[in-house]
C-alpha cells in the first residue's frame, strides 16, 4: 500500500471554510433556541455534561462535508463517538461545539474545533469562536495564525517562567463533580493560588474559559502561560495541539508519556495534558544553564530533557499530579507538568 500524501495547504483551507460555515449554524442555532420556549438540552454524564440539538446538527454537517471532500479519511466526533481509535490513517477529530454549557447560557466562549491527525500526529487544526468571530488555524510546518493574518503568539516572543508565581494558568472544573476528582482539583487550585507563607505557589491567577479548545489557543496566543487539564478527549485537544505546536508551544501528557514534547495518538488519548506556551529561542541556553551550569550548545538538546524532568516536579507537586516514575537515567521525574518549554 502506497503511503498517503496529504496536501495540507488545501486541507487547511477546506477546514477553515468548514469551521466558518459551522459557526454560522451555531449562531443561528442559538438564536432559535433563545426564541423558543421549548428548547432543551440532554444530559450525558450528568447535569453539567450537556448536549443540544445544535451540537448534533453541527457534527452532522461537518461529517457530511468531510465525507464528500475526503471519502477515504476516518472521522471521530464527540457526538458520534463509539470507541474509535486513532490510527495511522488520516483521521478528522472534531468537537462540533466545545463549550456547550457556555452555549446554553449565552456565554460567548464557544468554539467549533476541527483537527486532522495523520499517523497519530495532529497536522491541521482550526478553532473558530463564532460569537467573537475569532479563528485560529495552523497546518504542520506552516505556522499558526489568528484570523489567517496575525501570526501566533500575538504577544511576541515570551521569556521563560522563573517560577509558577509568574504564571497565568488555565484550569477547568470538569464534568466530574464527585470525589476523588473534584476535591483533588480544588486542592490543586488552592495550592497554585495560595500565598507562599502557607505553602502555596501564589501564581498570578487562574482562568477558566469553559472550553478546552479556547484555553489551548489562548496558550498558543501567549495570553495563558500554562493550561492544565484532566479529563478531556482527543476531540477537545487535537486541533488545539496543532495550533499550539505551530506557535512554538508544546503539549505534555500523563505519567506514561515522556517529556520530549512529541504528541502522538497515545498522548492525545491519555486525557491528561499540560499545554505550555513558547519562549524565545535565544533564552533556551541561558535558561538551562541557570539550572545545570554544565550545559552548552552541543549538549543542549539532551540536557534540556533533564531540565524539564526537574522543572516538572514543582508543577506536578502543586497540582497533585505527583506520580513519580523513574527514567532511563534513573532520575525521578514527576509525570505530568513542566514550567517552561522551548520551540
Amino acid at each position: 500500500m502506497m503511503p498517503i500524501e496529504l496536501d495540507l495547504d488545501s486541507i487547511l483551507q477546506f477546514a477553515i471554510k468548514l469551521a466558518l460555515d459551522a459557526g454560522q449554524i451555531i449562531r443561528e442555532g442559538q438564536e432559535k433556541r433563545f426564541a423558543s420556549e421549548s428548547a432543551q438540552e440532554d444530559e450525558k454524564l450528568n447535569s453539567v455534561d450537556l448536549v443540544t440539538e445544535v451540537d448534533k446538527a453541527v457534527e452532522k454537517f461537518i461529517v457530511e462535508r468531510i465525507r464528500e471532500a475526503y471519502p477515504s479519511h476516518k472521522f471521530i466526533g464527540e457526538e458520534s463517538y463509539e470507541g474509535q481509535q486513532i490510527t495511522d490513517e488520516p483521521t478528522w477529530i472534531v468537537d462540533p461545539i466545545d463549550g456547550t454549557t457556555n452555549f446554553v447560557h449565552g456565554f460567548p466562549m464557544v468554539a467549533t474545533s476541527i483537527g486532522l491527525a495523520h499517523k497519530g500526529i495532529p497536522v491541521v487544526g482550526v478553532i473558530y469562536n463564532p460569537f467573537l468571530d475569532q479563528l485560529w488555524s495552523a497546518a504542520k510546518g506552516r505556522g499558526a495564525y489568528l484570523n489567517q493574518k496575525r501570526k501566533l503568539p500575538i504577544t511576541g516572543s515570551s521569556k521563560p517562567l522563573a517560577s509558577l508565581g509568574q504564571a497565568l494558568i488555565g484550569v477547568e472544573y470538569g464534568m466530574s463533580r464527585s470525589p476523588p476528582a473534584l476535591p483533588r482539583k480544588l486542592a490543586a487550585f488552592e495550592k497554585l493560588t495560595a500565598h507562599t507563607d502557607v505553602g502555596g505557589k501564589m501564581c498570578h491567577s487562574l482562568r477558566s474559559m469553559g472550553s478546552a479548545a479556547l484555553n489551548i489557543v489562548l496558550v498558543a496566543s501567549g495570553g495563558l502561560d500554562i493550561y492544565w487539564e484532566v479529563g478531556c478527549w482527543p476531540w477537545d485537544v487535537c486541533a488545539g495541539i496543532c495550533i499550539l505546536e505551530e506557535s512554538g508551544g508544546r503539549c505534555f501528557g500523563a505519567k506514561t508519556a515522556d517529556l520530549s514534547g512529541e504528541v502522538d495518538a497515545k498522548l492525545m488519548a491519555g486525557r491528561k495534558y499540560a499545554m505550555i506556551r513558547s519562549i524565545r529561542a535565544t533564552d533556551r541556553l541561558s535558561f538551562c544553564r541557570k539550572r545545570r551550569p554544565w550545559i552548552n550548545k552541543r549538549n543542549l538538546s539532551k540536557s534540556f530533557t533533564i531540565v524539564l524532568r526537574i522543572s516538572t516536579l514543582e508543577f506536578a507537586t502543586s497540582t497533585g499530579e505527583n506520580n513519580i516514575m523513574t527514567c532511563s537515567d534513573d532520575r525521578p521525574r514527576a509525570s505530568t507538568m513542566v514550567v517552561a518549554v522551548f520551540s
